[in-house]
């Protein structure tokens, strides 16, 4: 249902583009109305000019009226175009959110909350590269941005545009350059982006000649060769067979693939963020992705179905309900009793037994015997005491 929502937004933004300077983004009936206003608006002029200088004949009147009748024809077509769309939207929006949003009371009411606010979309801005909106939006708002943020994030995006135009040299540069950071992060970005130039220069009309290539191999072959060992000799190899469709039907056919190219971009952006301490998503998107896709609207029913038993729901630390999220959004592992099965808790943290398997802290409790005594429900191990039982950190 969401693409069902983002496909309008985009047939909606489509009827507003200049087909002469954006790429169209949706198959219009009509012109563009701005396209249209400005070509009534140069006929006017026109018209104007002429009666200025006495040279608008009848017949220059009649073609005049005409041009025009015809651009406000096109107008009213793109008008009801419009409407059409809006009206979609709206359907779309109404089935996408079928209860009514949370009554809350004012948000964001206090000085430091709303400066907390306005930072956190400047920053939202500068990390997705619309540099401009983020100029004008600290212009016109209460903060100052933070320091040296736009120089950061604009060589992230000077670095991205570089791979997404297949140019790895300047990521490279930086992967040489943090070479020890991404040692301790155990990451392979450095060796991906001398791989992905290497498939390139592999595969390349006319072919690069074998000693040329094996020339770029030893550039890197004898500072990289303890970690990706097998990997380059593989690359050696691939040597022997200059054309992707040789590649394609031997062992080396994870070569040709175009996801040796694309895994560079977000391996760069999440090592870059991390490498200033920052996540790899941006914040303010995560929200909304999350909050937008229903979280929400399932807070708001379970706290009509609970309004009677709030007192059992403790909600600075835990939500009364499960809430579903895709694997980029989970942060943190998750442990559910095989006893219980219920979530472990700060107050009822998963504990491991003497055998290895591990139950909630509750379950234990239960399961404890006369002289605290526990035999383990998945096999007949014993633990001798509750307090040999250790509590399990994921």
């Amino acid at each position: 249902m969401t693409d069902t929502i983002t496909k309008e937004l985009e047939k909606l933004e489509g009827l507003f583009k200049f087909p002469d300077t954006d790429p169209p983004l949706t198959k219009a009936k009509s012109p563009a109305m701005a396209h249209t206003l400005d070509i009534i608006l140069k006929q006017l002029q026109h018209a104007r000019n002429a009666i200025e200088t006495g040279a608008l004949s009848e017949p220059t009147y009649l073609e005049i009226v005409k041009l025009l009748e015809q651009q406000k024809k096109s107008l009213d077509e793109r008008q009801k175009e419009i409407h059409a769309s809006l009206t979609k939207l709206g359907k779309s929006i109404d089935k996408r959110f079928v209860n009514s949003l949370p009554t809350l009371p004012p948000l964001f009411q206090s000085e430091e909350s709303a400066q907390a606010l306005e930072r956190v979309i400047g920053n939202h801005f500068v990390r997705s590269g619309t540099f401009d909106v983020a100029d004008v939006f600290y212009k016109e708002s209460s903060v100052e941005p933070a320091p040296d943020a736009r120089e950061i994030f604009l060589n992230m995006h000077m670095n991205v545009t570089a791979l997404q135009q297949g140019d790895v040299q300047p990521t490279l540069k930086w992967a040489q350059d943090n070479r020890q950071f991404l040692k301790s992060r155990g990451s392979p970005l450095e060796f991906y982006c001398y791989r992905s130039q290497f498939v390139r220069m592999l595969l390349s009309e006319p072919p690069t000649p074998p000693p040329e290539l094996l020339a770029y191999i030893r550039t890197f072959a004898e500072s990289l060769y303890q970690d990706f060992g097998s990997e380059i000799r593989s690359l050696m190899t691939a040597m022997l067979f200059t054309s992707r469709e040789r590649l394609l039907r031997l062992k080396y056919a994870d070569l040709a693939s175009e996801s040796i190219h694309e895994v560079l971009e977000p391996m760069f952006i999440k090592e870059y963020c991390a490498k200033f301490g920052m996540s790899k998503q941006l914040p303010l998107k995560v929200v909304g992705d999350i909050g937008g896709n229903g979280a929400l609207a399932r807070i708001e029913k379970g706290k009509k179905v609970m309004k009677d038993r709030i007192n059992d729901w403790n909600q600075s630390n835990e939500l009364m309900i499960e809430i579903p999220l895709p694997p980029e959004n989970r942060y943190h592992s998750i442990f559910t009793c095989p006893v219980s099965k219920e979530q472990a808790t700060e107050k009822n943290p998963p504990m491991l037994l003497a055998c290895g398997h591990v139950v909630a802290k509750e379950s234990l409790t239960r399961l404890s015997k006369s002289g605290s005594r526990v035999k383990c429900p998945y096999c007949p191990v014993e633990t001798p005491n509750t307090s040999l039982a250790l509590q399990v950190h994921f």
